[in-house]
């Protein structure tokens, strides 16, 4: 009997063990976003940035090993579900991280809600998303995608122009940006043109937009089809002549590539290199060191990312099996993790609660850098969420 129970003893040791490595298995992460094409920039600072942030963590979120699993989506809606499905039921990971654009993140929606699973959006936040869609595992970690065209609406109206010409891409993050100008701008815009995903010839929409007389132009053009716009722009004379707003356009990509064409560009942000915090200062100075580049937005929120799973997989103990948990873990280390951005929250709607600024790209002796003009909004929240059944 003795020998029975010492046997019994030591299969329920064994057992023990084995949840309890189960438990704290390592943490598996999904990344996926654009990485190929114009737009391959924007993917590949995002998970530049997440790398970054689980490197500087020792290789760890919340104690436990990460494994990060990548997959570029080229920027195609059917392809991004595919590639969550996969992560989903192949790789079996505990978080997906990027999401990609607009129009990829709501082609993934019905998975993502299906599964339960922790997804952190790195760049897109839209608008249905934001309101009635919003779901309880799925948070937007860069911005809603209306905040920062809210902000240059606002900044607009509040230097006086009066007719302000509106241009963007023709899919769902491009009509939420011109939305959130108008919300804020208060007046009706000159007009309102929007343009082919990817297109990179504007010379006959700047024709139009010249024929239309402005007082000011405002535009979301990302990556490389930015640089195609400004240098368009700058060879028809008009970035000295017309007050030149935007949002997503300037970062440093695109400052790389643009250089001294930029100098007079005005746009909204949620974040600058030169913001003055020791997350941020530590963020510039190491991704810089390791990149051989200045960090943009989209790096922001991979690293922040790694940080805000860091914190709130402590809180679990290291635990990420059970994805309701893990998902309350996430919303309230929103509030607590070290951001880059100085502060931040989440919102009912998993939308941020954060500051807005107006910086300008101003000349530096031999190259350029950026003036912060103002602080447009102190902790704004997007305009959907009252539409959230989130609380």
């Amino acid at each position: 009997m003795q020998a029975y129970a010492r046997g019994l003893s030591a299969l329920a040791a064994v057992a023990a063990l084995t949840v309890a490595n189960a438990a704290m298995a390592d943490i598996r992460i999904g990344f996926t976003g654009v990485l190929s094409g114009p737009q391959a920039a924007l993917g590949q600072d995002q998970y530049d940035g997440l790398m970054l942030g689980i490197e500087q963590l020792g290789g760890s979120l919340g104690g436990q090993k990460a494994v990060v699993i990548r997959d570029d989506d080229q920027l195609k809606p059917d392809v991004g579900a595919q590639i969550v499905q996969k992560f989903i039921e192949k790789d079996k990971v505990d978080v997906i991280v990027g999401l990609g654009f607009s129009n990829v993140l709501m082609a993934e929606l019905r998975r993502i809600k299906e599964s339960g699973v922790v997804a952190l959006s790195t760049n897109a936040g839209p608008a249905p998303i934001a309101g009635r869609m919003c779901l309880p595992n799925l948070f937007v970690l860069g911005w809603q995608n209306d905040s920062m065209s809210e902000a240059m609406g606002k900044y607009v109206k509040d230097q006086g122009y009066k007719r302000a010409y509106l241009m963007s891409s023709n899919y769902q993050a491009g009509k939420d940006k011109l939305a959130g100008f108008k919300r804020f701008y208060g007046a009706a815009p000159a007009d309102e043109i929007y343009t082919q995903l990817g297109q990179l010839d504007y010379s006959a929409e700047i024709s139009r937009m010249q024929s239309a007389s402005p007082d000011a132009l405002f535009v979301f053009y990302t990556g490389g089809v930015g640089v195609n716009f400004v240098r368009q722009l700058r060879q028809a004379g008009l970035m000295e002549k017309l007050p030149f707003f935007s949002e997503s356009l300037i970062d440093s990509n695109t400052l790389t590539a643009l250089k001294e064409q930029a100098v007079g560009a005005i746009y909204g942000t949620p974040w600058a290199t030169t913001l003055d915090n020791p997350q941020n200062r530590k963020f510039v100075e190491a991704f810089k060191a390791k990149y051989g580049r200045l960090p943009s937005e989209y790096a922001v929120g991979g690293y922040d990312a790694a940080f805000l799973l860091d914190a709130a997989i402590k809180q679990q103990d290291g635990k990420v099996g059970d994805s309701k948990a893990l998902a309350a873990a996430v919303k309230a280390a929103g509030a607590n993790f070290p951001t880059v951005r100085g502060k931040f929250r989440f919102n009912s709607n998993n939308m941020p609660v954060q500051d807005l600024y107006a910086y300008q790209v101003v000349k530096e002796g031999d190259s350029v850098g950026l003036k912060q003009l103002a602080k447009v909004f102190t902790d704004h929240q997007d305009a959907y969420v009252a539409d959230c059944p989130l609380k």
